[in-house]
């Protein structure tokens, strides 16, 4: 029977191969566009339960977790090269993007008028009465102090923020990058002054809330790999011993972990008694 139909041959094949794994079998008609076919009708009332959840959201780790184990090298589709820019704008949203535009734009500044210049800008405070200056409680976010650190924090912040928006909504990622980047900076001014700056604070909130929403909270579809929370953790203890002799606002890092873990430990309470 005909099932559903799609114009993106990619899309259509990561359905098939992730029903595949469900023990389901679909096959693919080509005509104008790629019709869906399933073998069992008996499965119809299931497979339609996926194919909901499969257009909610397509570019889910278990739909391509399910290519690789169960795709095939034999495929007549043939597929449309994405642009590099499509990919990066199919998992974000439009808060991870606008943020990501403004790093850029202020490291480029930086680049133009020096450091020094922007910290005097941006920086959390350079004296006792913050109140008459509020942006700078989070604008130290948008500061990078070289090509690495702003490139290392940006894929940090599309791969974890991205999946957050695209999942949870924007308001979801606001409130996260708001909450970690006053208190992380707070935390951080306290210990070593104003004069940091980084989005990692932020960076380490969202791994904490998603690490521990997926381990709380499977079916939201926030998951971070336990494998990558312990680099991070890692990465977290080897900037307090200061291994690599490089200025890590560890204090920042460690703040923004236990407010994106308290965050999710708040958001699954409900989930957990259920």
């Amino acid at each position: 029977m005909q099932l559903t139909q799609f114009n993106n041959p990619r899309m259509a094949q990561a359905f098939v191969d992730y029903m595949a794994t469900r023990g389901v079998t679909l096959h693919i008609k080509k005509e104008d566009q790629l019709i869906l076919l399933l073998e069992d009708e008996t499965k119809q009332q299931m497979v339609e339960n996926e194919l909901e959840q499969f257009v909610r959201d397509p570019f889910h780790p278990r739909y391509q977790a399910a290519s690789w184990q169960s795709g095939t090298t034999d495929s007549k589709l043939h597929y449309q090269r994405d642009s590099l820019l499509t990919n990066l704008r199919q998992r974000a949203g439009p808060l991870t993007i606008l943020l990501a535009i403004a790093c850029i734009a202020v490291y480029i500044l930086m680049l133009l008028v020096g450091d020094f210049t922007m910290l005097g800008w941006l920086a959390w405070r350079l004296d006792a009465s913050p109140f008459f200056q509020p942006w700078r409680w989070f604008s130290h976010i948008l500061l990078h102090f070289s090509l690495l650190h702003l490139v290392f924090n940006l894929l940090w912040w599309w791969y974890i923020g991205g999946a957050v928006e695209k999942r949870l909504g924007s308001g979801k990622l606001f409130v996260i990058t708001l909450i970690s980047a006053l208190l992380s900076g707070w935390m951080q001014a306290k210990f070593s002054g104003p004069w940091f700056g980084g989005l990692s604070g932020v960076v380490y909130a969202l791994m904490g809330y998603a690490w521990l929403r997926g381990e709380r909270d499977p079916e939201s579809g926030i998951f971070l790999e336990r494998g990558l929370m312990a680099f991070a953790i890692l990465w977290l203890v080897i900037g307090y011993f200061g291994a690599f002799g490089l200025p890590i606002a560890n204090t920042a890092h460690a703040t923004g972990l236990a407010v994106g873990l308290a965050m999710a430990f708040v958001d699954t309470r409900r989930v957990r008694k259920g």
